[in-house]
């Protein structure tokens, strides 16, 4: 009867890379997330209130500790974007920028014109 040796990883990073599909993927996931339970305890006395706080009871106070505790439990996960996805969002990006561009530049034109037509007036006027 083998037993798993004790270690000061409480959850084991085994259990850890059964919730994601590679090591860099946890790595990621719990640096994020540590992150934000960081900012989420350092924020408490602002009354902020955009960063979800630990959803984990932990003994360790350590936002890593939190993190990973938060993944093993199934609480903190992760979405892999289809790259399909990420084109259509590009492209409506750089639709949206086009489109954004060309009325700036409308705007440009007409303020252009509209400056242009005044100084002829007064030009005009004053002869």
């Amino acid at each position: 009867m083998a037993q798993n040796p004790t270690t000061l990883m409480d959850p084991p990073i085994e259990a850890l890379l059964d919730k994601v599909d590679s090591k860099f993927t946890l790595v990621t996931l719990a640096s994020r997330r540590a992150r934000q339970v960081n900012s989420y305890y350092n924020s408490l006395g602002e009354g902020i209130g955009v960063v979800v706080g630990p959803q984990v009871s932990s003994a360790s106070g350590k936002p890593l500790s939190i993190a990973f505790e938060e993944v093993a439990a199934g609480k903190a996960v992760y979405h892999r974007p289809d790259p399909e996805e990420l084109a259509a969002e590009l492209a409506a990006e750089q639709e949206a920028e086009a489109a954004a561009l060309a009325l700036v530049a409308g705007a440009v034109d007409a303020a252009v014109a509209s400056a242009v037509a005044e100084a002829v007036s007064a030009t005009s006027s004053d002869e």
